[in-house]
């Protein structure tokens, strides 16, 4: 296997989400580097490996062509301050390094493997350059990996794949680029020449002396004037795409045998890079020894004897983790130690109900365990269901240590844990302080306010996860305290994880009659907006093709105002706004595209999501987003549409169980509130002390018009740029928003400030501070790192400012709404114990209570939210009751 080194890095660099570790290096571009790689090795299992670089010096392609290359932006310094890193980490890894001046890494890797190749060898040749596809052949496979949002894909390429592809052999790749060129490269190519219309030359004559064989019989008088203009271009980008395979390397076969990647250098450097998910791979691999001498052997417990042996000794601080049906992708090693058996079902208890999976299926209430993984005493033990060794009987016995006083449990994903645990017989609740009990730690959680905007960290192999709780434990909990975030932790978001599990346990119930005639109301009309666009447009095309809707929109019908790029006429949503006033076909379209939306997502998408219950229950994520906001998953329950009407129906089908209520509570204006409070600006504060119109106040203050005169239009604006700094909105953006000039726009945010010149300090504040200390904070000491302040790149910077500005506000608005959120939980269960809280979507709870109880849990509501946070101004929050969602919002 040979690897394309700069290539990669690359790929990985703007696939994976920018990554810090602790001293503020990045590690994004070594992380999905050694990501692919190790995909690769698994895969490929090659006996030989290396990785060619690129060389800084000139090559003997700029000795004759000096532009060659000459467009290229410098490395951004994020992923140039990494590349010495990842040689430094592959040398430890044993990797063999392969570079040389005057070559380039495609022609070393060319040689590499035609050599191979000339010894009979299978080659995979790794690289997200396309060039290198003329080296493909039978032997010889390109393989092109793809990385987006830290996943790994990849495209191979033999002969026939190229040719399939491309419509020319792996030669053919070299005479494209003499035609085309390539803007990359800065190979010049034939002027006006394209990739379809190179290809389409080399279909008809096979290569570029051919075309030039034969430039007689081209016709089309643009095409052969360019072509005999540019014959010592077209020769010339020839000589440039072609790389080099004969150069002689001095690489031996002996010399990249593959060894063992797991060395303890490599660990070592690996530790302080901070890539705990790749260190795993490292762990109780043969020969290493770890640094912090932990046993990170695996024993599989087999028996219910050695079992109950186990646990009656664990005392003091153990970890555990529970491997779910599905979570395990591990080999046939690791299932053998783990027991032999992975995915057995267990008969779920009475007080369960919980595998949406199953529910959706229609099948018995059940859920599955793979295995239990157990560090207790500095060693690690595998559990899985095998025999008489059943998922009850683990199960029950680990609820049984969790309930002894005398132990300190630790899990990754405690929410996800509780349905196992009460399966077990294990009752978790909340004191009166609001504290869970017994007290469980969740390291995910830890992990996540550590540092919100970084990768997961451990993976789901049995025991590893498991030993690396137990050795990262006291230090993560260290930190979190010494950070100031430990009262975050402890009085937020742990009880906060078992309110969220209550709320995905109750599920919220669907019509399923009403969201069927929904779904064909949407078809009804989306029917009608077809042939209504059909019609405007005298012909039938795929609506849903962009390529085709341009050029129907752009060039058919004469729209002006459209955008070309490589792929055809842009048909983004922000550009058909801006045509939609003026073109009825736009605003069908426009509308046409809402509601197909509406019909994939929410009426089919929501139909596939009810279980056998009849409710939906969805996932809520508390480790997903950074500013610390939940979010709602698997189906996502916060994005229910409710900007227009035909969207907002779509609540109709959401119903409370008989004998019912709905009752909805709603923050009001919660960021604006805390603007004003985090501020301490006294114009603001004292605006809403006069609990009038805010909008309409400070239109009047910065417009100077008499409160009583100000109108409608300019109410709107003055909401849009409150609410528009609270995100960090730029004069462009509110000339956007409002559809008027960017001076306009400046001069209404300068006029703001000087209204409120309380919140223009407060801002500079915020980016200042972040500047220096790279994180800004919200009120209860959440933090929120902004490594894009420190970017080259002059919109990540300006990114970070916005970020600086909204992440305190947007993070404490969260953070109260998850304190009102258990303190309404705990209120219900002394004073409404038959009502639930189903869903919250941001500054909204959704309850479901009695008929009779409606105004009780209103007033309950507002009772506990209101008193969520003591701030400058009061909160206010808007309640309502129906017998649907529409209703109730």
């Amino acid at each position: 296997m040979l690897i394309d080194g700069h290539s990669i890095v690359n790929r990985a660099f703007y696939g994976v989400p920018e990554l810090t570790n602790e001293s503020g290096l990045h590690v994004n571009a070594i992380y999905g580097f050694l990501n692919i790689l190790f995909k690769l090795m698994d895969d490929e299992k090659p006996d030989y490996l290396c990785v060619a670089f690129d060389m800084s010096a000139p090559t003997f392609r700029h000795e004759r062509y000096p532009e060659y290359k000459g467009t290229r932006k410098p490395m951004p310094e994020e992923l140039k301050e990494q590349v010495p890193v990842l040689k430094d980490v592959l040398t430890a890894m044993d990797i063999t390094i392969v570079t040389h001046e005057g070559w380039e890494a495609d022609d070393i890797l060319g040689s590499l493997a035609r050599k191979a190749e000339s010894e009979d060898m299978e080659v995979s040749l790794v690289s997200g350059d396309r060039d290198l596809l003329q080296i493909a052949s039978d032997k010889v496979k390109i393989v092109l990996p793809k990385t987006k949002g830290g996943k790994t894909e990849v495209e191979m390429y033999h002969t026939k794949d190229v040719i399939d592809k491309y419509q020319v052999p792996p030669v053919g790749i070299i005479e494209l680029k003499a035609l085309m060129g390539d803007s990359s490269d800065n190979i010049p190519g034939v002027p006006k020449v394209g990739e379809k219309t190179a290809t389409a030359l080399l279909v008809e004559y096979g290569s570029v002396d051919n075309v030039y064989a034969n430039l007689d019989k081209i016709t089309k008088k643009g095409l052969h004037d360019t072509l005999e203009a540019n014959r010592n271009k077209a020769m010339l980008s020839r000589w440039l795409a072609t790389i080099k395979t004969d150069c002689d390397t001095g690489v031996t076969w002996d010399d990249i045998r593959v060894n063992s990647l797991y060395t303890v250098k490599a660990y070592e450097l690996l530790k302080t890079l901070g890539l705990k998910r790749i260190l795993a791979r490292f762990e109780g691999k043969t020969g290493l020894k770890p640094t912090d001498n932990t046993d990170t052997d695996i024993t599989a417990v087999k028996n219910v004897a050695d079992y109950k042996r186990l646990i009656g000794d664990v005392n003091g601080e153990f970890t555990f983790y529970i491997h779910k049906s599905g979570s395990l992708k591990t080999d046939k090693k690791v299932k053998e130690e783990a027991g032999g058996q992975m995915g057995l079902d267990l008969e779920a208890l009475s007080n369960t109900n919980l595998d949406k999976t199953d529910n959706k299926a229609g099948g018995e209430d059940k859920i599955c365990l793979d295995c239990l993984s157990v560090t207790c005493m500095g060693k690690t033990y595998t559990i899985a269901p095998d025999g008489e060794l059943t998922a009850d009987i683990i199960l029950k016995g680990l609820a049984d240590v969790i309930k002894n006083p005398g132990v300190k449990p630790c899990t990754y994903d405690l929410k996800g844990a509780y349905e196992y645990l009460c399966c077990g017989g294990l009752e978790v609740v909340m004191d009166e302080k609001g504290h869970i009990a017994p007290h469980i730690d969740d390291m995910e959680l830890v992990s996540y306010l550590l540092n919100p905007i970084k990768a997961k960290e451990y993976n789901k192999e049995p025991g590893i996860i498991t030993h690396m709780l137990a050795s990262d434990r006291e230090d993560m909990l260290k930190r979190l305290k010494a950070e100031g975030m430990y009262e975050l932790y402890t009085d937020i978001e742990l009880p906060l994880g078992r309110v969220l599990y209550a709320c995905e346990k109750e599920g919220i119930a669907v019509d399923r009659d009403k969201l069927i005639a929904y779904g064909e109301s949407l078809t009804g009309r989306i029917g009608e907006l077809e042939e209504a666009i059909y019609e405007q447009a005298n012909e039938r095309f795929n609506i849903n093709s962009p390529k085709q809707l341009g050029e129907v929109l752009f060039e058919k019908l004469g729209i002006e105002g459209g955008k070309k790029t490589k792929s055809g006429y842009s048909t983004a949503a922000d550009v058909l706004e801006k045509l939609a006033p003026d073109h009825p076909i736009v605003r069908d379209i426009l509308e046409y595209r809402g509601l197909a939306k509406l019909k994939s997502t929410y009426a089919d998408g929501l139909l596939e999501c009810i279980a056998k219950d009849g409710r939906i229950h969805t996932t809520f994520n508390q480790t997903i987003t950074a500013t610390g906001r939940i979010s709602s998953t698997d189906p996502n329950l916060q994005n229910i549409p409710i900007r227009t009407e035909l969207g907002r129906r779509i609540r109709k089908c959401f119903v409370p169980k008989e004998g019912y209520v709905f009752v909805d509570a709603d923050y009001s204006q919660i960021e604006l509130r805390l603007l004003a409070h985090m501020s301490q600006d006294d114009g603001l504060i004292e605006a809403y002390g006069m609990d009038a119109d805010i909008h309409k106040i400070t239109a009047s203050k910065v417009f100077h018009i008499p409160f009583d005169e100000v109108t409608p239009e300019k109410r709107r604006d003055a909401k849009a740029v409150n609410f528009g700094l609270v995100y960090g909105i730029s004069s462009f953006g509110l000339s956007q928003d409002l559809g008027i000039s960017r001076k306009e726009a400046a001069e209404y945010i300068e006029e703001y400030f000087v209204t409120y010149p309380g919140v223009k300090a407060f801002l500079d504040k915020q980016v200042s501070d972040a500047k220096d200390k790279g994180y800004v904070t919200t009120m209860y000491g959440r933090r929120r790192p902004i490594p894009e302040l420190k970017n080259s790149n002059y919109m990540m910077r300006q990114f970070g400012e916005r970020v600086a500005m909204n992440s305190p506000i947007q993070g404490t608005a969260a953070d109260i709404m998850k304190i009102a959120m258990i303190r309404v939980y705990n209120a219900l269960n002394r004073e409404l114990p038959d009502a639930r809280i189903l869903v919250q979507v941001h500054d909204e709870l959704l309850l479901e209570v009695k008929k009779e109880d409606t105004e009780k849990a209103a007033a309950l509501l507002r009772r506990e939210m209101e008193n969520a946070a003591e701030l400058a101004v009061r909160l206010e929050v808007d309640v309502h009751d129906g017998n649907d969602w529409y209703e109730a919002k």
